[in-house]
């Protein structure tokens, strides 16, 4: 078999809100989340036996079975199929502890490349059920778009596509681990929630600014003070040249600003990347499936 190759977009959560710990210990989410064209790319080759994950711009963790792995057994599993031998590749440019869902983007290129060369009569259903068994963003990732997610994340509604713009992402120099940001939550009713619902009625009326007015974030509420001093500088670069918004993505600590003109976006670009090493310029993309 050839080396097969796909993409593997990243996503930016335009809302995302957090409605309390349910019983089965996750938390109940209600997000907005949208495809962007910032990517890695994974690609497969057979090999004689076993599995193996190389990587490209990143050092993978010691030990133990990777999500890639994982997702792959999971998948032949589901497709009643052997597993071949595996060879994985990550070409990463995607920051990793950014909020910006690029370990999931892998492994849910990953499960496409499988679908389309092994089993292609498996629903996207079937294909998503896989990845949520892996992580509750993994169905979003296999999906792509724009979509409401509700549950552990793993309950998906299309939403209108997003009007055209452009984003600039901006990773600072530390990282927010999702399992630890989780573990600083609290609920009290005086703290603030994205409208999701008006943003979802935004997008049906194809209004941008309404989306924009109602993007945010519910874990910047609990950043550590030096934390969120790094995150408001980055903002407020974005929204002095012209981001009609700009919030924090996931549990953090990447920052993207919207922009609706070119110049401002560019203008935005230059000026962070003469600060940070990680900056982006993207585009909102359509379904992936």
């Amino acid at each position: 078999m050839k080396q097969l190759r796909q993409s593997a977009p990243a996503k930016i959560n335009l809302a995302l809100d957090i409605l309390g710990r349910r019983e089965d210990g996750f938390h109940e989410m209600r997000m907005v989340m949208q495809t962007v064209s910032l990517c890695d790319r994974v690609s497969i080759e057979e090999t004689e036996a076993g599995f193996t994950l190389l990587a490209q711009g990143i050092e993978l963790p010691p030990g133990g079975k990777s999500l890639e792995q994982r997702a792959a057994e999971a998948f032949f599993q589901a497709a009643s199929l052997p597993m071949p031998g595996l060879r994985v590749t990550l070409e990463k440019r995607t920051p990793a502890y950014a909020g910006l869902g690029g370990g999931s983007a892998d492994v849910a290129a990953l499960l496409r490349l499988l679908r389309e060369t092994y089993a292609p009569s498996m629903t996207q259903g079937e294909l998503e059920a896989v990845g949520g068994q892996i992580g509750s963003d993994m169905p979003f990732c296999i999906r792509g778009g724009t979509a409401l997610a509700e549950g552990r994340g793993e309950t998906l509604t299309d939403l209108p596509p997003l009007p055209d713009c452009r984003f600039i992402l901006c990773k600072p120099a530390f990282g927010l681990p999702t399992g630890p940001m989780f573990a600083r939550l609290r609920f009290d009713k005086s703290l603030p929630h994205p409208d999701t619902d008006g943003m979802a009625e935004a997008l049906a009326r194809g209004d941008l600014e309404g989306v924009a007015a109602r993007t945010g974030n519910f874990f910047e509420a609990f950043l550590e003070p030096e934390e969120q001093r790094k995150i408001e500088s980055i903002k407020e670069v974005l929204l002095r040249c012209g981001a009609l918004c700009a919030a924090m993505s996931g549990s953090g600590p990447a920052v993207f600003g919207l922009f609706t003109e070119e110049a401002g976006a560019n203008r935005a670009e230059d000026d962070l990347k003469r600060r940070y090493r990680q900056v982006f310029a993207a585009r909102p993309l359509g379904r992936l499936i």
